[in-house]
């Protein structure tokens, strides 16, 4: 694709794939509920993990690269906060899915009072 639209759709595709990606890592899904809480240092979030401060290092700049978390400095620390707009964006793109399984359930649903009321 070469026009404008595809130049726009690759783009995104690459954002939601950088999030997705992000997201699937369990250490990095800790972080991110660490910092729906409250912003913490890299230290604390280190803390939290089971893994070396460099494997740390790495989640939090995946994470960073994907637009998930910001970083500001105090002093010495690196403190890192969620940035939500991103999850915003995975919302909407799961919000079609949702609805198709929500009609595909209120259709089982109809279905299944359907089959109670006959054996009644």
């Amino acid at each position: 694709m070469c026009n404008l639209a595809g130049t726009y759709l690759s783009g995104y595709i690459s954002a939601m794939d950088l999030v997705l990606h992000a997201l699937a890592d369990e250490s990095r899904r800790t972080v991110l509920e660490i910092l729906r809480d409250h912003p913490a240092s890299a230290g604390e979030l280190a803390e939290a993990l089971p893994i070396a401060r460099p494997g740390v290092s790495r989640h939090l700049r995946v994470l960073r690269e994907a637009g998930l978390i910001d970083v500001r400095r105090e002093a010495q620390r690196r403190i890192y906060s969620l940035r939500p707009e991103a999850l915003i964006e995975v919302d909407e793109w799961l919000a079609e899915y949702r609805v198709l399984w929500q009609s595909r359930l209120n259709a089982l649903h109809t279905e299944i009072a359907r089959g109670k009321k006959a054996r009644t």
